[in-house]
């Protein structure tokens, strides 16, 4: 059975030819794991993956990561041990599919590849022009196939059961802090069926809100405090060959009983403000003009000075990836793309607010991928919306 790797690589080859690059150099990081499924931590030891325009894949790793790798079925793997020169496998791979060490050919480089591999791949391909890898592999990864929907969905559904749980605590949150709400947080995703918080999980209370990635700390919830909370979790993908892994990611702002002057209003331009920008999500819509739809509202109500950030961001093997939802991005969407919609009004030394949903563009418009309240009212009455 052809594994969905097996597509991709193919993807990558072909896009190699159409940007003119003769070969694409892998680390550990987002762009192996979605060009074989491997996920790996970056080290002092050469992991590279080296794909040629014309011929298979070769992964070049310690011998001690020779079970881990079983499971990919790469056509090629070169082990070598500690004792051993890496750099020797590593110059016979680019001998074999780099003739003379590159004479004018591109070579795309990892992106996020730490420095002493790019100088290492740069040193045994001295007559080769270099560029990044994201000029081949951005235009594959900006739209997800159903296999990733699958799992974004999934990441989706646990934030939604999450945030329903903490919400109907109501009262029951006075008195706690930060830090220990951010902690249930991430004990509740991991019980509701994720791997890992995908990031660190912002619980901000009171004029802590006011701070758009604020660190959860002692301060504890008061009534009337404004309460941001901002959270996911990772999920398997459940591909064939490894363990890469999709997130979560949902904001909700929320607040246990009265809250303060002009809170309510600043709410409902934010929540309008991304109603408004989900709304305008459809096919061949630059991503800055979603911005732009937010921002006007946001601008028109008077808090323009106070939207401190982008809309959005792209979400996939990376919590932050493009297509970026910010001004002047000419980047038009297309189904498959997903990102955050995401405004916020940050009031310094009062309180924030913002909302936040991950959406997938459609054929036709757009599916969000979040639906739990998005009012500030707690309680176990608080109904989920349509």
């Amino acid at each position: 059975m052809r594994s969905p790797f097996d597509d991709r690589i193919a993807a990558c080859r072909r896009r190699l030819e159409a940007v003119g690059a003769e070969l694409l150099v892998c680390s550990p990081g987002p762009n192996l794991a979605y060009l074989t499924g491997f996920v790996e931590s970056p080290s002092e030891r050469h992991v590279l993956l080296v794909v040629p325009r014309n011929g298979p894949p070769t992964l070049v790793a310690p011998a001690m990561y020779e079970s881990r790798l079983e499971p990919l079925e790469l056509p090629d793997v070169r082990l070598w041990s500690d004792e051993a020169d890496p750099l020797a496998v590593l110059e016979g791979v680019l001998e074999a599919t780099l003739p003379e060490r590159g004479d004018g050919a591109t070579v795309l480089l990892d992106d996020r590849m730490w420095t002493t591999f790019n100088h290492d791949v740069r040193a045994l391909a001295p007559d080769a022009e270099f560029g990044l890898a994201s000029a081949a592999l951005e235009e594959l990864r900006l739209r997800k196939d159903d296999a990733e929907l699958a799992a974004l969905r999934r990441a989706g559904a646990i934030a939604d059961r999450v945030s329903l749980a903490i919400r109907a605590r109501g009262e029951d949150l006075l008195g706690t802090t930060e830090a220990a709400l951010a902690a249930e947080i991430d004990s509740l995703l991991a019980s509701e069926g994720g791997e890992e918080p995908a990031f660190e999980t912002i619980v901000a209370a009171g004029p802590n809100g006011a701070r758009p990635h604020h660190h959860p700390g002692d301060r504890e919830i008061e009534r009337g405090d404004p309460i941001v909370l901002d959270f996911g979790a990772f999920v398997d993908a459940g591909l064939e060959a490894g363990t890469a892994r999709y997130p979560g990611d949902q904001t909700r702002t929320i607040v246990v009983g009265d809250p303060p002057a002009e809170y309510e209003r600043v709410h409902e331009v934010v929540r309008e403000a991304q109603q408004a920008a989900v709304e305008a999500v459809e096919p061949g819509v630059e991503a800055g003009e979603i911005d732009r739809v937010a921002r006007s509202i946001i601008d028109g109500a008077g808090y323009g000075d106070a939207f401190v950030h982008r809309t959005g961001h792209g979400v996939g093997l990376e919590v932050h990836e493009p297509p970026y939802i910010t001004a002047g991005n000419d980047r038009e969407l297309e189904p498959g793309m997903v990102f955050s919609v995401e405004p916020g009004i940050y009031l310094g030394g009062r309180f924030g607010v913002r909302l936040e949903d991950l959406v997938v563009v459609t054929e036709e418009g757009c599916e969000r991928l979040n639906d739990s309240p998005r009012g500030w009212e707690v309680g176990e009455d608080v109904g989920r919306e349509q």
